[in-house]
């Protein structure tokens, strides 16, 4: 008889990049059950010694969702064990430390505050930098086959994600409508092996970045938190996620906004 999924079993599949065996256990539908799920599995972490340094927010581009069967943005924390800041070289990255790896172009906001109000302006009140970004993803389900509710069980799927250099807020110098719609029009080109394969902007993430968390802000609240003060948050892909293999070099080309792209090399 299969059994239920266990947060002891998501956890092992992530921290080894191994595949789950899907007729050893039951499906999962339950939202509520994979949030308990995701929680027991913050609590071991926390407990290993992990420290939590903000969220990554998953599906936020309408554009994916009839690939992957999943029809609404999902949310998981990033820790300080998966966070790695990019420098001016290529980052090195082991893709045998994931199950079937696949790469996002993102943005990343930086939050001095809790947002006051679950609007992309408050969010954008609360902000202190915005960055580039690159999440790796992967999937404990083979064949990146999954519910809604399962890929919020398995840590959001997040893997690692790439931290590129952090630009102020401030710096923007723009009224905040004008700054909104800035990040809407943000531009990315992704590139592998000098080829460019996806392209994508600002505003696929539920409009934009800003409101990209202010519906985090939104769904945190209906369960009586906030984001908490100093956290990141990766926003969501500009593109469909692509699948990584070694021996790749993956780039990005931004436009529209004062931020680098980043190199990662695929070992």
């Amino acid at each position: 008889m299969p059994e239920p999924l266990s947060a002891a079993t998501m956890l092992d599949a992530c921290d080894h990049g191994r595949s789950l065996d899907r007729a050893r256990f039951e499906p999962l539908e339950n939202l509520a059950d994979a949030e308990a799920l995701q929680t027991s599995i913050s609590i071991a972490r926390l407990a290993r010694g992990e420290r939590q340094v903000g969220y990554k927010i998953g599906f936020t581009n309408r554009s994916i969702w009839p690939l992957y069967g999943v029809f609404h943005p999902i949310w998981a924390p990033v820790w300080d064990t998966t966070l790695i800041r990019a420098g001016a070289a290529p980052v090195a990255l082991d893709a045998a430390r994931f199950a079937e790896p696949r790469i996002e172009p993102e943005i990343v906001v930086g939050l001095r505050a809790a947002p006051a109000a679950d609007t992309p302006q408050a969010v954008l009140d609360a902000a202190d930098w915005i960055a580039h970004g690159l999440e790796i993803v992967h999937s404990p389900f083979p064949g990146w086959r999954f519910t809604a509710a399962e890929a919020f069980a398995a840590q959001g799927l997040h893997g690692a994600l790439v931290l590129g250099p952090q630009l102020p807020v401030a710096s923007l110098g723009l009224p905040a409508g004008q700054t909104l719609a800035r990040l809407a029009g943000i531009e990315v080109e992704l590139l592998c092996d000098g080829r460019v394969v996806e392209r994508g902007r600002g505003a696929n993430v539920l409009d934009g970045p800003m409101h990209a968390i202010a519906h985090l802000s939104r769904e945190l609240r209906r369960r009586g938190r906030s984001i908490e003060p100093g956290s990141l948050i990766s926003t969501g892909t500009l593109t469909d996620a692509r699948p990584i293999v070694p021996g790749q070099r993956w780039e990005t080309r931004l436009h529209g906004v004062d931020l680098p792209g980043l190199a990662l090399d695929i070992r």
